[in-house]
């Protein structure tokens, strides 16, 4: 068995399937900030599946790693040319290999700015996208504004040719591009964030703002910042997974990606330097991503928190458990169906329903392992922004709400910081400090959770929902979790408040 690379191509398992363009080529049109699992499991697989139909070879993919980790990334992929495999892991137990070839390069921009810069200042580049997660747009959680305080950022505002962050290096490539007349390219995020193109530029257009504001006025009207909807569960790869190629597929590969077979992927038509022709690969390209970012946001995102703190209180520690469970999959669907589905209009080619029981499908996955630690983890971020605004909604137009209730009193139960069979849970969140002590209230004060408005705004004076919200709680404390949601299904089928 060789290690996975250009050469070794032509002696993989037949059941492998890899590239059947010719990669040398390939030439590169995009440039991509933040190469993780998602990336590989997504973006970068629907370029490659456009050039194995002989489309798309003019927009190669380099890889560039702004983080001091993503060193890793870039010693695995040089390692083997770029080259990594896909693994989709389906219900039954196949896995489905495939070599993905649309990475060209990759480099490491602590090594190198200067060249990363360059690269995307190549007029050949005319997408630079991003998968930096939430917390690589650098704005304040509450205020929504760009952190000017944060050190990187200073050091990129005070030596703007030696950038450290993603902002200083794509701005300065966009300066330099308008200096040698060059037409800008486009930014394109590809995060898992409501409004992700928006976000995008308000948050590169404040830095810029704080560099040079001509510069920024010339970004703000020449550059094009789509919004998109991702979609596609991608765990992060285990030792097992990296064992299971090899011994299966006879596969040496340093990083490969496993993920769920489903994938979904929205994008703005907003593009002011061309783009691949992702429609020909069911990429939806559309005037509004809107309606689909919401669909996903509250039904699937949101579920994720309505599984992952009843479930790890139950003892549960996978998702595929807890949706294999008809109780939690009960409550769930009626989440869903009767409080996330009112909230959001009509989505144009989406059969609600389908897509509801689509998502326990995926959720029952028992190949993807998906761990409800992952999704209970930095909650504070999620559920204001997935959770909340359902509830909201509610509250205004009269519409059920108590299973939403129930959710966030699991999440007060859950920071207790231990679970029913009395076996400590590890909180991982960035207000742990803060949310662990108010938890610690529930029994002599359970409002106290809730009455925390930096997280839930005014929540704790609507009536509806407080009542909905402490009851529950109760519940999981005297009851527990099985009995409470016994109790909000029944509910649901009786038409109860």
């Amino acid at each position: 068995m060789s290690r996975l690379n250009q050469a070794t191509l032509g002696q993989l398992d037949p059941r492998v399937a890899h590239p059947s363009y010719d990669r040398t080529g390939v030439t590169p049109g995009i440039v991509h900030i933040g190469v993780g699992g998602f990336h590989r499991a997504h973006q970068a697989m629907y370029v490659d599946r456009l050039m194995d139909a002989g489309l798309a070879l003019d927009w190669g993919i380099i890889g560039v790693g702004v983080m001091p980790g993503d060193r890793r990334m870039q010693e695995a992929l040089a390692g083997q040319d770029h080259l990594y495999t896909l693994v989709i892991k389906h219900p039954d137990g196949t896995h489905e290999p495939r070599v993905i070839g649309a990475m060209l390069d990759y480099l490491f921009a602590p090594d190198d700015p200067e060249g990363v810069v360059e690269a995307m200042a190549n007029p050949a580049i005319r997408i630079v996208s991003l998968t930096v997660t939430e917390g690589g747009y650098n704005f304040h959680p509450v205020s929504g504004e760009f952190d000017l305080d944060d050190p990187d950022v200073v050091h990129d505002l005070g030596e703007p040719t030696r950038p450290r962050t993603s902002f200083g290096l794509v701005v300065e490539a966009l300066r330099r591009r308008r200096e040698r007349g060059l037409a800008p390219f486009t930014v394109m995020s590809c995060d898992n964030i409501q409004g992700n193109g928006d976000v995008a530029r308000r948050m590169f257009t404040a830095f810029a703002r704080a560099r040079d504001g001509e510069l920024a006025r010339y970004i703000e009207q020449a550059v094009a910042f789509p919004n998109s909807m991702v979609d596609r569960i991608t765990p992060v790869t285990t030792s097992t997974d990296i064992d299971e190629l090899s011994t299966r597929f006879g596969v040496d590969d340093a990083w490969p990606v496993v993920c769920e077979p489903f994938t979904q992927w929205v994008l703005e038509d907003h593009f002011v330097a061309g783009r691949p022709a992702f429609e020909a690969v069911d990429v939806q390209v559309v005037e509004d991503v809107e309606p689909y970012e919401l669909m996903k946001l509250r039904l699937l995102n949101a579920s994720h928190q309505a599984m992952c703190y009843f479930g790890y209180l139950a003892g549960y520690r996978h998702a595929h458990e807890v949706c294999q469970d008809p109780l939690f999959v009960q409550f769930l669907l009626g989440y869903m169906a009767e409080e996330a589905s009112p909230t959001l209009a009509p989505v144009p080619g989406v059969d609600l329903d389908g897509y509801r029981r689509t998502l326990i499908e995926r959720f029952a996955n028992p190949q993807i392992k998906d761990t409800l630690a992952r999704l209970c983890a930095e909650s504070s971020d999620r559920i204001p922004k997935w959770l909340v605004p359902v509830i909201r909604h509610q509250l205004e137009h009269g519409g059920e709400l108590k299973r939403s209730a129930a959710i966030v009193a699991s999440w007060a139960r859950y920071a207790e910081g231990i679970d029913e069979a009395g076996e400590p849970i590890v909180v991982v969140d960035r207000l742990k400090a803060r949310l662990m002590p108010l938890a610690a209230r529930n029994h002599e004060h359970p409002r106290a959770f809730i009455e925390n408005r930096e997280l839930f705004g005014d929540l704790a004076d609507a009536p509806r929902f407080l009542l909905a919200y402490l009851t529950a709680l109760k519940s999981l404390h005297e009851k527990g979790t099985r009995a409470t949601l016994e109790a909000l299904v029944l509910a649901g089928h009786e038409g109860g408040p």
